[in-house]
């Protein structure tokens, strides 16, 4: 089954000169989005996370069924002010200014393999900055795992784990 076929490419979103990647249609289609699961279970499955973590938002849509066929936990990282509890955080740069990621402080256990999911890879920023927050928590990143990949921006360079996706548009 060609995944790729079920990403629909929206021009000017979500402003001009940007090509948007919406997994709307994989998701929309039940066969397809199941192949999809399999298949990023035998990427991931090999690294033998004890728990998955999913980026917000569309990396809980991955994240979570992901976590349920491979029988472990699954946790988020959210940006400020969205979970409860006691956090961690970590601010990072952006193009202009900064933003900042969170984690509920007991949600991932010290020396825990993790693997870190998010639908698209684009520059890598928000995938660093999450893959340092797990590392403040003592996790240890094993690996990371994207629906997309957008080869043209090189994100996978600004990270320091393997780098597991289901698709790459150059």
């Amino acid at each position: 089954m060609d995944l790729k076929t079920r990403i629909a490419q929206i021009p000017e979103f979500p402003k001009p000169g940007i090509l948007f990647y919406d997994i709307s249609p994989l998701l929309g289609d039940g066969e397809a989005w199941r192949e999809a699961i399999r298949q990023l279970a035998a990427r991931i499955r090999p690294y033998r996370p004890d728990m998955l973590v999913g980026i917000e938002s569309r990396g809980f849509l991955a994240a979570a069924p992901l976590a349920c066929e491979l029988g472990i936990g699954f946790a988020m990282i959210r940006k400020r002010g969205k979970l409860p509890g006691t956090l961690l955080g970590h601010d990072y740069a952006l193009e202009y200014g900064t933003d900042r990621v969170e984690i509920q402080a007991d949600a991932v256990k010290p020396k825990q393999r993790v693997v870190v999911l998010d639908d698209l890879l684009a520059t890598g920023g928000t995938m660093a900055a999450s893959i340092t927050l797990l590392r403040l928590c003592g996790a240890d990143v094993v690996a990371t795992g994207f629906i997309i990949e957008l080869g043209f921006l090189d994100g996978r360079a600004r990270l320091d784990v393997p780098v597991e996706s289901l698709m790459r548009f150059d």
